[in-house]
């Protein structure tokens, strides 16, 4: 039995990076949103090498695959930029939401995304190491019944 407890990791045969953890793959249009001075160039870096293309940004005007948006806390209304970051995102798209981790500047509490994100009318599903300073929470729009 392993433990992953306390930040750890375990390796199961290969090694994945975390544009890979977050699924991304050459070819799909990733919108980025939220980007400061303060966001992770090594993530950006490792995300565009594995779409083998830059991101795009808020004024793209097409749909993109996924949404990158990073939040902090003092970004404003969560809602608000949840919402605003499904313009643009296809039908059964994601969005990563990075926050800065517990215990940095501007770090966003946990319950607030669970609150946040359902009043979007997406739903919580799963979280992924993608940096020492961020978090990212991976959002969806809820399957509809046909």
């Amino acid at each position: 039995m392993s433990s992953t407890a306390g930040g750890g990791s375990t390796q199961t045969g290969s090694v994945t990076g975390p544009a890979e953890r977050l699924g991304f793959k050459p070819g799909m249009v990733i919108q980025e949103l939220g980007w400061d001075n303060d966001t992770d160039d090594d993530l950006r870096v490792a995300i565009e090498d594995a779409l083998d293309a830059d991101m795009v940004d808020g004024d793209y005007g097409n749909v993109a695959d996924a949404v990158l948006l990073w939040w902090r806390k003092e970004d404003g209304d969560l809602v608000d930029g949840l919402v605003d970051s499904l313009t643009d995102l296809v039908g059964g798209g994601v969005i990563w939401l990075l926050t800065p981790k517990i215990g940095r500047p501007n770090a966003v509490d946990a319950a607030d995304i669970a609150e946040a994100a359902p009043v979007a009318g997406l739903a919580q599903t799963t979280t992924a190491a993608v940096s020492k300073d961020w978090a990212a929470t991976r959002l969806v729009a809820p399957k509809t019944p046909a």
